[in-house]
Parts: structure tokens; sequence; C-alpha cells
């Protein structure tokens, strides 16, 4: 069997996987984050509590959102990055009514400086009943 061109692709290139004890382990074939080029790229997370990947909230679409914004600083911290170079989120709600309590807890985290740019939209449904879940690109420092 020869070398698997995929790997060596992705090493020419210098992508780099990014994992933290700090936010949830994957549940497939996905990183946490990949750094490439100058910029990291988070992949979404949700209200999953890192120790013992159980959902926290209960449902409560404020305190999911909390969880979800620590996991995401936590992976950015473990790539020596910060909210704040933060340049683009994408935040997918079950219920676009829940927006103005999610803005709210968001514009803690992003909204200082320049905040990122930012697409929100509603889904059908997310993993494991998620009320959000927020994915993000950061530059990295």
């Amino acid at each position: 069997m020869g070398a698997d061109p995929l790997a060596a692709a992705s090493a020419s290139v210098g992508l780099v996987a990014v994992t933290t004890s700090e936010a949830p382990a994957p549940v497939g074939p996905y990183n946490q984050a990949v750094q490439a080029g100058g910029f990291l790229f988070c992949s979404g997370q949700i209200a999953l509590d890192p120790t013992t990947g159980a959902m926290v909230g209960s449902g409560d679409v404020e305190a999911e959102t909390r969880q979800v914004l620590a996991n995401l600083k936590a992976v950015l911290a473990a790539a020596g990055t910060t909210p704040q170079q933060v340049v683009r989120t994408t935040v997918f709600l079950a219920d676009l009514a829940d927006f103005g309590r999610v803005n709210a807890l968001y514009s803690e985290v992003f909204g200082e400086g320049v905040s990122p740019a930012r697409a929100c939209v509603e889904v059908a449904a997310l993993p494991k009943g998620a009320r959000v879940e927020i994915d993000c690109i950061a530059l990295l420092a």
C-alpha cells in the first residue's frame, strides 16, 4: 500500500489538527479545529460538557449558549488565539425565536472591538436535541 494521498496533501499545505480536553471530543471523523494558512477553522460546538459528554442546560437556550461559547473559547485557546481574533461565525438555532437571548450572550464574547462577520440560521434540528450550535473562523495570533 502507498502513502495516503489526502494525508500527504494535508501535510504539504500545513494543515494542523487542534484538540483540547477543555472542549468536547469529536463524535465523528472531524477535528475540533484545523489550522490552515494563518487561520483557525473551528467545528461547530453544541452544549456538551467536555468532561462527561452530556448535554447541559436541559433545553434552556441561555445555559446551552454559555456552554457553546465556553467550548469555542477552549478550542481557540488551544490554538493560541482568542475570541477577539474571530473573523466569521455561523450561529445555528433550532428556533429563531431564541435569537435575542442567544445574541445577548454572544455579544458578551464577540461584541467588543471589530465583531466578526456572522450568519444566523434556523435549522430543522441539531445534534442531540441542541437548541444552538456555533462555529467560527479565527486569525491565528
